[in-house]
């Protein structure tokens, strides 16, 4: 678990923290970034800056234009996103919770990130469950993004919105068993 240090650390009297790499809808002027808002009034959260991934990694978009960083290293882009702190507790939970990682939507792993002049440094991802991330790196024809941008976040379409009784597991299998 990374934890932050230096001008980004909290005093030993308050809650650890993790450095969590936000890649799409978390990251600023994307929908669920008022999660990160929320966080941040409660100082469950810190913007640190823009980073990137020292590795590549495959960035696809699926069902309902939602972005999904899938786990095999070496392949795809280096990927554009933001750094945060966030509070091993209340914070994590919460995003934890929009993840879905109790439900196998992602997985919330260790990546090494960099920020301009920075150090690379360890951080964590959500990364597409292991039940269905490499089909769908498949099903998009290993061709991925470097950056979830403002025009795909356009395309993202709010839970609320979605088909009524509609099934993230559902969904994305059934987009990973479409043809192309």
């Amino acid at each position: 678990m990374a934890t932050a240090t230096g001008a980004n650390a909290r005093s030993e009297s308050d809650e650890d923290v993790n450095l969590v790499f936000v890649y799409g809808t978390l990251k600023r002027g994307f929908y669920n970034h008022a999660l990160i808002e929320d966080l941040m009034t409660t100082r469950d959260a810190t913007y640190i800056g823009p980073y990137t991934t020292v590795s590549s990694f495959p960035l696809v978009c699926g069902p309902h234009g939602i972005p999904y960083l899938i786990n095999l290293p070496g392949s795809g882009h280096r990927i554009r996103g933001e750094l945060y702190s966030v509070s091993s507790g209340r914070g994590l939970a919460r995003l934890d919770d929009l993840e879905g990682v109790h439900l196998g939507h992602y997985e919330r792993l260790p990546v090494v990130v960099e920020g301009g002049d920075k150090a690379a440094t360890e951080a964590e991802a959500y990364f597409a469950d292991r039940g269905f991330g490499e089909d769908l790196w498949r099903r998009c024809g290993e061709e991925g993004l470097s950056e979830y941008s403002l025009e795909m976040g356009r395309k993202y379409v709010r839970k609320e919105d979605r088909p009524p009784h509609s099934s993230f597991i559902v969904d994305i299998h059934k987009f990973i068993s479409e043809a192309n």
